[in-house]
């Protein structure tokens, strides 16, 4: 894999536009289905009906699920509760977080219907508010944006802000993809999930900064070549790292999509999509946009470099320390660009 991709020397920057036009195709509708319908919350998000049941004799939790999920009553907690003959079970029906009482009877339906009557009896049950109140959620979500600033503030400092400001945006492409394919999937957001979202926040974000350093030492390296070609540089240069580091971990949470089981499922599926969104979002938005905005606002060091000014071809030939245009002459490097 090294190999077939260690003299890598493909044109990422040129299929920008494309990237544009795919990502709206996801999040635009994504966002408009959201709007109409919303996200579906899990019962740590909305509350339900905590049951208590003690079985005859011990019952495996994935079995519970399996016949509560056969009756309609889809995303229960289920957990073992003092003995392996007690159980916990948080519920609701539908979307809805319902009555108690009506939970309670469909529950008992369902057990009913699998376990037998007889071999179990309702201990107590009762409504029960939900894990995550509104003042929580509103909490983590100021927390969210923070650490985009709290991010745009450390790329300044390490890099400038141009740079920050690139991957700040990108992220939060990541973040609305994530969601948009949350709403299509139909997934219950759980607080896994939530985790999930986040995790994929911070390993998109590691991706690009990796992107970006490259990027950096390349500016102070080749000074007499403009910001489109570097850019198509450093990602050539991280390309093996990117297929070698990403296609492992996809393989793992594939693996966990097969084999994990109904609990894991919606995490495994959301950070499939993440590292894919995460990568995507580092070659063809974090570093484009990283373009339009030092065409719009040069930086001081290296602007001979950054600001994109079309060249004409030379009969020069080029000194072997400068890396030759990705993809053609600088002259018509130059046009795609524009």
């Amino acid at each position: 894999m090294i190999r077939l991709f260690a003299n890598a020397n493909y044109d990422f920057i040129k299929w920008r536009r494309f990237a544009y036009g795919l990502t709206a195709l996801i999040i635009v509708p994504g966002l408009i289905l959201l709007a109409i319908k919303g996200l579906n919350y899990s019962i740590e998000f909305t509350g339900g009906t905590f049951i208590q049941i003690e079985t005859r004799k011990p019952v495996q939790t994935a079995e519970l699920r399996a016949d509560l999920d056969a009756a309609g009553i889809h995303g229960a907690e289920i957990q073992s509760f003092g003995s392996d003959t007690s159980y916990s079970i948080r519920a609701r029906l539908g979307e809805e977080v319902g009555d108690a009482e009506a939970t309670s009877a469909a529950v008992a339906k369902a057990l009913d219907a699998k376990l037998g009557q007889g071999n179990y009896i309702i201990a107590q049950h009762q409504a029960v508010g939900p894990k995550v109140g509104k003042e929580l959620q509103g909490k983590a979500l100021l927390a969210i944006f923070f650490s985009f600033f709290v991010t745009l503030a450390y790329l300044a400092y390490r890099f400038e802000w141009r740079f920050g400001l690139a991957a700040v945006l990108a992220t939060f492409h990541d973040i609305l993809t994530t969601i948009a394919f949350i709403r299509y999937m139909n997934l219950e957001v759980s607080l896994v999930v939530v985790g999930a979202v986040l995790t994929m926040v911070g390993y998109s974000l590691n991706d690009t900064i990796i992107i970006f350093d490259r990027v950096r030492e390349n500016l102070r390296k080749f000074r007499r070549v403009n910001l489109y070609e570097i850019l198509n540089l450093s990602i050539n240069e991280t390309l093996p790292r990117s297929i070698l580091t990403h296609g492992t971990t996809m393989a793992a949470t594939v693996a966990l999509v097969i084999f994990g089981g109904e609990v894991i499922r919606p995490f495994s599926l959301v950070m499939t999509f993440a590292i894919f969104t995460g990568t995507f979002s580092s070659i063809y938005i974090a570093a484009p946009v990283l373009l339009l905005i030092e065409k719009r606002w040069p930086g001081q060091d290296a602007r001979g470099a950054r600001a994109y000014v079309p060249r004409e071809p030379q009969a020069t030939a080029v000194p072997s320390s400068v890396p030759a245009p990705l993809g053609g002459s600088g002259g018509s490097r130059s046009k795609a660009a524009v």
